[in-house]
């Protein structure tokens, strides 16, 4: 694994433009009047690794954008009123997070109805969000598949695909270089980002873009009681989706 940078005030760059040039043919929903800031749900299985880690992540990312988003976290099987593991506590210090404080909770299906935008760190977990709640369907991925979806060369993809006719590229998208984490807050002239909009937008692309080959490529594995390899593998891919979900989001408007 490449070392994590330490410091998250990164300018935008060429891929941010693009993001912003692909999001605005994809997305251009914008709110009339105010909304409330999104809410982001991340789910796993004991809320004590991967979500808590892609939430401090996600969080540290968009309030450096300038994005008002509340995300928060919850667990199938929570080891309720547990902290983070350490590897993973140390994990989300090391790429960034300015605070790493958790408390576990337990997935209720009113937490998923709350929410704008469930993120699961498996398919088995999307399955299980969704068996509680169907509705959520329309908003619920895991976090990889999210991030591949709104990685700037599949919102052109998507976009060229249903404007032409073809079928787009059946093929995974690579997550965002750390290089493009952070990106300049946005202005306060744009007009809000219509988010139920968005994900709904991006929610109709999942037929133009089938699972990756393997399908496992949308899961980030457990590394709960797992060596630091392991540790270290899932940080770097919750890092990776969170990246490039936060350049997508700010070239949306968010």
């Amino acid at each position: 694994m490449n070392e994590p940078q330490t410091s998250r005030d990164l300018n935008a760059t060429a891929s941010a433009a693009s993001a912003a040039s692909a999001a605005s043919a994809a997305c251009a929903h914008v709110s009339a009047a105010p909304a409330r800031a999104p809410r982001i749900l991340m789910v796993c299985t004991g809320n004590i690794c991967r979500s808590p880690l892609a939430e401090q992540l996600l969080r540290e990312d968009l309030r450096t954008a300038g994005i008002d988003a509340v995300i928060t976290s919850a667990g199938t099987r929570a080891m309720t009123g547990s902290a983070m593991t350490p590897e993973a506590a140390a994990l989300s210090s090391q790429y960034g997070a300015s605070h790493t404080r958790h408390v576990a909770r337990q997935l209720t299906e009113e937490l998923i109805a709350d929410a704008d935008l469930v993120l699961t760190a498996t398919r088995e977990h999307r399955r299980q969000v969704v068996s509680m709640r169907p509705r959520a369907t329309r908003y619920t991925f895991t976090l990889n598949q999210f991030a591949r979806l709104v990685a700037p060369a599949a919102l052109v993809d998507a976009s060229a695909s249903a404007g032409a006719g073809s079928v787009a590229r059946n093929s995974a998208v690579e997550p965002a270089e750390p290089s493009m984490r952070l990106l300049p807050p946005v202005s306060k002239a744009r007009p809000p980002l219509d988010f139920a909009a968005f994900i709904a937008d991006v929610a109709a692309t999942r037929g133009l873009h089938p699972s990756p080959s393997p399908p496992t490529l949308d899961d980030v594995d457990d590394p709960y009681r797992q060596s630091a390899t392991v540790y270290a593998r899932a940080a770097a891919a919750i890092n990776g989706s969170v990246t490039t979900i936060t350049a997508a989001l700010f070239a949306a408007g968010v």
